[in-house]
C-alpha cells in the first residue's frame, strides 16, 4: 500500500514539493484546498491523487503533512492539528519565511509520537498558483530544516529522504539563526526595494518625469517590491525583532554615507562603495539563495520587422522556453536591446549559445 502524504495549501510552492515526492515516491498525494477552482485544477493536472477542502479528512491518514500556507495561516493550522487524531509517527513540515513562531506552536507534539520540522525551501518563481508548479522549482535550492534539539535524527533522516525528489541541498539550524539569517539576505532587502519605490512615487507629485526615468533599470532593481503585500505584511510582523535591529544598523550605514556626502569626503565615499563592490562580487554567482534569482539575457537587436519573432523562434526550435521578454530599448537605425528571462540558468546558457550561432550579440550582467 503506498503510503500517505497530505499537502495543506495547493499554490506554487505546494504543487512543486508534489510534483517532487512524485517523481521518487509511490506515494498517494491528497491535497487540501480552500479554493475549489485550485483543488479542481490540482487534480486536473494529476498534481494530487485526491482533493479535499477538509484539514481533518486530508490528515487523518498521513504518513508526511506539509503546510505550504501564510505563515499566519499555518500557525493556525498547526495549532488545530493538535486537536486531530494523526498517525503515530507522522512527520508535520511546512515551507514558511519564518521559523521561530510556527516552531512555538508545534510545541508538544513530540509526547504523542508526532514530528514537527520546520522547512523552509528556499526557491521561488515570478509566477504563482498550482499550474505553475515544477517538479524541478528548487533543484539546487537550499532546503532549510530547522528541527527541535531532541528531534531524533531518523526522523530527520525521513524527512529528506521524503524530499529527496526536490534535488535541493538541506541545511539544518535553529528556527532563531534562520530567522535572523533569512531576514537580513531576504526580509530586509524587500523592505529597502519598497522604501526606494515609496521614495519616487513621492517625487512624482512634484516631478512627472520622475516615472519615465524609472521605467528602465529604477525598474529592475526594485522588482522584488511588486511582491504580495498581504505575505510581505505577515512576513515582518512574524519576523520582528531581526529586522527592527537590521533597521537600526542600516538607519547607522546609512547616517555614515550622508556624513561622508555633507563633508565631501571622496575617500570614504570611495570606500563605502569599494567595500560593497568587492563584497557582492565574491557571492555565488550561479546559486540559488532567499530570493527567487533572475535569469536574465540581454540581447542586441537591429531595428527590424520581425527580429523579436527570429528571436523567438530560433529559442523555440531548440525547445528552449522564456518566462517574459521585454524591449530595454529600440529607435529608428539604432540597435535596441532585448532582455529575457529564462527558468534556470541552465536554459539561459543555451538560449545564448543558441542565438550566438545565428550572429546575435548577447551579455549577462551579473
Amino acid at each position: 500500500m503506498s503510503r500517505k502524504v497530505c499537502v495543506v495549501g495547493l499554490g506554487l510552492i505546494g504543487g512543486s514539493i508534489a510534483l517532487a515526492i512524485q517523481r521518487e515516491h509511490d506515494a498517494f498525494i491528497i491535497g487540501v484546498e480552500v479554493d475549489e477552482n485550485q483543488l479542481k485544477l490540482a487534480e486536473s493536472l494529476k498534481i494530487i491523487d485526491q482533493g479535499t477542502r477538509s484539514l481533518a479528512e486530508g490528515v487523518c491518514e498521513a504518513d508526511l503533512i506539509i503546510f505550504a500556507t501564510p505563515v499566519t495561516k499555518t500557525e493556525e493550522l498547526v495549532e488545530s492539528l493538535k486537536d486531530e487524531k494523526l498517525k503515530p509517527g507522522v512527520i508535520i513540515t511546512d515551507v514558511g519565511s519564518t521559523k521561530k513562531k510556527i516552531f512555538e506552536k508545534s510545541q508538544g507534539f513530540q509526547k504523542h509520537d508526532i514530528t514537527f520540522i520546520g522547512g523552509h525551501p528556499m526557491a521561488g518563481s515570478h509566477k504563482t498558483g498550482v499550474q505553475a508548479a515544477k517538479a524541478h522549482l528548487f533543484e539546487n535550492a537550499y532546503y532549510i530544516l530547522t528541527p527541535a534539539k531532541d528531534t531524533p535524527l531518523k526522523k530527520v533522516i525521513q524527512l529528506q529522504n521524503w524530499l529527496k525528489g526536490t534535488k535541493a541541498k538541506f541545511i539544518e539550524m535553529t528556527p532563531d539563526q534562520h530567522d535572523k539569517l533569512v531576514g537580513v539576505v531576504s526580509h530586509f532587502p524587500h523592505i529597502v526595494a519598497a522604501g526606494l519605490v515609496h521614495q519616487v512615487a513621492s517625487m512624482k507629485e512634484e516631478e512627472d518625469m520622475v516615472e519615465t526615468l524609472a521605467a528602465g533599470g529604477f525598474r529592475d532593481i526594485t522588482r522584488i517590491a511588486s511582491a504580495s503585500p498581504v505575505m510581505w505584511r505577515d512576513i515582518l510582523l512574524h519576523n520582528k525583532e531581526p529586522l527592527l535591529d537590521l533597521l537600526e544598523k542600516w538607519q547607522v550605514e546609512m547616517d555614515k554615507i550622508h556624513t561622508f556626502i555633507k563633508q565631501g569626503d571622496k575617500e570614504e565615499i570611495y570606500r563605502f562603495f569599494e567595500r560593497a563592490k568587492l563584497f557582492r562580487d565574491g557571492l555565488p554567482s550561479r546559486k540559488k539563495g532567499a530570493i527567487p534569482s533572475f535569469y536574465d539575457l540581454y540581447v542586441d537587436v537591429p531595428d527590424h520587422p520581425g527580429v523579436i519573432s527570429d528571436v523567438t523562434g530560433l529559442l523555440a526550435t531548440e525547445g528552449i522556453s522564456i518566462t517574459n521578454i521585454r524591449i530595454i530599448e529600440t529607435r529608428e537605425d539604432i540597435m535596441g536591446v532585448l532582455r529575457l528571462t529564462f527558468r534556470s540558468d541552465e536554459d539561459r546558457e543555451r538560449g545564448k549559445k543558441c542565438l550566438q550561432r545565428e550572429l546575435y550579440e548577447t551579455y549577462v550582467m551579473e
